[in-house]
């Protein structure tokens, strides 16, 4: 079964780049950005993270954490952070999700059979403290433009205290 706009963000407990991670504990009471790549070291992954960690102050100043996953091992996700912080003239602050086992893909459903069986797709979830609130699916071959992610977050942000309707660009 899918995850809906609305229900609650599974919870789970992984091994990362930072040590485990149980993810309701972990978001405490911010949003999160939660997205997924088939695979470590590969060009456009190396970009988003890289862009990703320059966008660290404007996430903070949003109260949102970010935190990516990938199958790979933890040992492989410091290896590749090196290499983005080196590449991207980044430096990586948030975690990297080592999921090997596929249980954190297959709670977010990122695992999408006509894509590929064995690779999780390009999924990002934005949650509030408790909620899913935004899911975005790109075939692997797509970059994220984040620069939508950060409108979307910017509308739900403010219409959960006024009663409006944002604009698209």
């Amino acid at each position: 079964m899918s995850l809906r706009f609305g229900d609650i963000a599974p919870d789970f407990e992984q091994e990362s780049s930072v040590g485990r991670i149980k993810f309701h504990d972990w978001l405490g009471a911010s949003w999160g950005v939660l997205f997924s790549h088939p695979a470590d070291f590969t060009p456009v992954y190396t970009t988003e993270l890289g862009l990703t960690a320059k966008l660290a102050d404007v996430f903070e100043k949003r109260n949102v954490k970010t935190i990516a996953l990938s199958v790979d091992s933890a040992e492989s996700h410091k290896e590749w952070i090196k290499d983005i912080n080196e590449t991207q003239a980044a430096s990586v602050g948030f975690p990297i999700l080592a999921d090997g086992d596929r249980k954190v893909a297959e709670l977010y459903d990122m695992i999408h059979p006509n894509a590929n069986e064995t690779l999780t797709v390009r999924s990002l979830f934005v949650t509030d403290p408790k909620k899913v609130r935004l899911i975005i699916t790109y075939p692997a071959s797509t970059g994220r433009n984040f620069d939508e992610v950060l409108r979307v977050i910017d509308s739900l942000q403010l219409t959960d205290n006024h009663l409006v309707a944002t604009l698209g660009n």
